[in-house]
Order: C-alpha cells, then structure tokens, then sequence
C-alpha cells in the first residue's frame, strides 16, 4: 500500500518526519510531495532518507525537463500508483488551491489528477483559520469528500495562542489508515499463512509443479500483519517479496512445507493454507538429468496431506481456513472438501477463467462456512485477503476463540 505525503511551507513541516516513520510502521510505503515553500524548512533529503523513496520537489527538473525521468507526466503516474493522498501539513494557500481547482505546482496537480481519498491536516495563524474565506474552503473540500484532521488549539509559532496548530502525527496516522480501512483488530492474533507453489523434483534439473503465483497468500500475509497480527508465512518458490514485518520461511517441497508448517501451528491462533501442494511426487527422482531418448514413465506417489494433518491435530480455540481452486462445481466440491477436512472455513475460486485466479492479481471468491456462504466479487487480491480475514475474525468471535488480551 502506498500513500502519497505532501508537505507544506510551515513550522510544522518537520512533524512529517514523524508522519513518515509511523506509516511505515504499518508497512506503508510514502512517497513524499514537497511544495517550494516546504523546501525552506526542511530539505527533501531528510525525507528521502526517512521514506528510501524519491523525493518528488517540483514539477520541472533543471532547464525545463520534467521532474523526474521515470515519467514524462509524473503527476498522472504517482495519482495512478496511491491509494491515498495526505497533505501534513496543508497551509491556507495549499487549501485554497485545491478548493478552486488550481494546479500550478505537483502537489496541486497531484490532487486533481487522483481518484484516491485525500486527508488534509491543516495549519496556520489562528485568524487566517478563522478567516472566513477558508472557512469556507473548507467547506467546498468537505463536500468533495476530503477529510479534514481538524487543527489543534494552542501556542503557535506566530507567538498568538488560538486554533491552528497541526493536529498530532499519530492522529493524523490513525485517520489516514481508517480511511484506507486499517484496523488493528488481529493484534491479539498469530496468523500462520502458506503461499505458493511446491516444486516435487523429477531430476536435477525438472520438477512437477503448478501455476500458483503465491500472490494471494502474500496479500493474506501483508493484509494481516497490518491488521495488528504476528504473521508467519510458509512460503514455496514466487517471485514476490515478503511483505514489511512478516516472519518468512522459504521451502521448496510438499514436505518441507508441511515440516515447517507442522512445527509452527501450535502458536498460531488462525491458520490459513492458501499454498497449491503438490499432490503428488515423484516415488524416487533421478540423481542425474534424464536424458532425451522417447518416451519416459514416472511412478508418483501422494504427498503429505498438510491441511489434514492439521485439522487433526489443532488446538479446539484454532481457527483453520482452507483453499480449494476448482475447475467444475466448484461450491459443491469446495462444501465437501470443508466437510471431509472438518475446517472453519473453506475459500472457493474457479481457475478455470483465464483473467483472475492463477498469476493475477485480482480474483474472485466464495467463502463457505458451516452456516454462511459469502460470494465476494471480483476485486484486487488485497482487497480479497481483507474479506478472508474479516470471516476468520468472525468465527473467532462467534465460537468464543478469541485470544486473551495482552
């Protein structure tokens, strides 16, 4: 997840350090948007250091090229890539601007140019706030949706005393990840999740294996761990990074999954197998490439059954959540796998369709539960994963699984 953070020219500007290092916490990526004036007070280098992204400081680089070479319109590509933007601190010109639709720097363009919600925390001299040409500013972003953090009352930098001081950071924190519908509702919670593929070796060199991407489950994992949870993820062989603040186990077989899986389910409270096992493995693979001469034959033999093995030995206060991806009657045959393997819950997808499931990144899914089936529609993985958790969350509750306060 990304936010954009735009700082302002005021005293306050150097409480957007602060602002930086509490998003990343909840694994935020920040890319920071300066304005001229913000430049006087705090330089972009301090922030570039702080977030490890590029500062953007203006919409032309030297000699009139643009400000950054990664885009021709930069502006367009940042408002595409967000999913927020806040402004901390937003001074009286800044929210003028963006009241009357005036775009004559980045930061002004960037809130015209994105469909991400905008939180504004503003700043300012007490009678400029009280002004009622920004009262009135305020007014006509209100009713375009912008959340406003409204300011504090105290002793400000002019040295009158008055409303205008920028709310806290960890306030203006709290209001942006509500607005991204961040809770910290797992903080009690140790979520184990597997993702991916397992590769069962045929020689040194092939492997039987499946398409999984592992993205659903990593969007399981990063959804997780900033929902508050202690998250494990048991991992095979994807092209992905762990998500910030995930405890990571690689394997690459059926086996040294379940080994790692198996020695890790006691501590966890909610257990999620969104990882494709193989099925089957080779009964004894070639200690040496096989050569290419016609027609070969591999006996198989199946693979540890992990979710089984699982179900039977769980603690009665787990929470065990399955996946089955299905090509045909997939309800049917996802509510007996639930049944058979005496689960929680149970996440349907049909990967037979070409455009979500397998190496996308949206899906769509149907969570079965002993009493409830609820269809999700497609939708980005990440926004899957929260629903996914939300139905774990609520069989916790519902059955009294809740962990113990901390």
């Amino acid at each position: 997840m990304k936010v954009a953070l735009g700082v302002c020219g005021g005293i306050a500007a150097y409480k957007a350090c602060e602002i930086v290092r509490l998003l990343q916490e909840h694994g935020i990526r920040v890319q920071v948007v300066m304005t001229a004036a913000a430049q006087e007070f705090i330089r972009p280098l301090t922030f570039a250091a702080l977030s490890g992204e590029k500062v953007i400081a203006g919409l032309w680089g030297p000699a009139g090229e643009p400000a950054n070479l990664d885009s021709a319109i930069e502006h367009i590509a940042v408002a595409q890539s967000i999913d927020a933007l806040l402004v901390a601190p937003c001074t009286a010109d800044t929210l003028a601007k963006f009241a009357h639709g005036q775009a004559d720097d980045f930061l002004s363009t960037l809130y015209l140019a994105t469909p991400a919600p905008v939180v504004i925390a503003p700043t300012m001299n007490v009678q400029m706030w009280q002004h009622e040409a920004t009262q009135s500013n305020l007014d006509i972003l209100r009713k375009r949706g912008v959340q406003v953090v409204e300011p504090g009352s105290g002793y400000l930098a002019c040295g009158m005393v008055g409303a205008g001081r920028m709310a806290e950071p960890e306030q203006i924190v709290a209001t942006i990840l509500a607005k991204l519908g961040i809770v910290r509702d797992l903080a009690v919670e140790t979520v184990l999740i597997t993702a991916g593929p397992t590769r069962e070796p045929v020689d040194p060199v092939r492997f039987l294996g499946n398409r999984s991407s592992g993205k659903m489950g990593y969007a399981l994992a990063e959804a997780a761990q900033r929902r508050g949870a202690r998250v494990v993820l048991v991992s095979g062989p994807v092209a992905l990074e762990a998500p910030a603040g995930v405890e990571l186990v690689r394997v690459e077989t059926a086996e040294q999954m379940r080994s790692a899986v198996v020695s890790r389910a006691a501590e966890a409270s909610i257990i999620i197998a969104a990882a494709a096992v193989a099925d089957f493995r080779v009964r004894k693979a070639a200690e040496q490439k096989i050569k290419r001469n016609g027609a070969i034959s591999l006996e198989l033999e199946p693979t540890a059954d992990i979710l089984q093995e699982l179900s039977e030995n769980r603690r009665p206060e787990q929470v065990l959540v399955g996946f089955a991806a299905e090509t045909e009657d997939a309800v049917e045959n996802g509510r007996a796998k639930l049944k058979r393997k005496n689960l929680d819950a149970i996440v349907i997808n049909d990967v037979s369709r070409p455009d979500i499931g397998f190496d996308s990144d949206r899906n769509e899914v149907t969570i079965i539960t002993a009493d409830e089936k609820i269809e999700v529609p497609e939708d980005s993985k990440s926004k899957i994963a929260q629903r996914i958790l939300d139905a774990a969350l609520t069989l916790k509750t519902k059955t009294g699984r809740l962990a113990p306060a901390k």
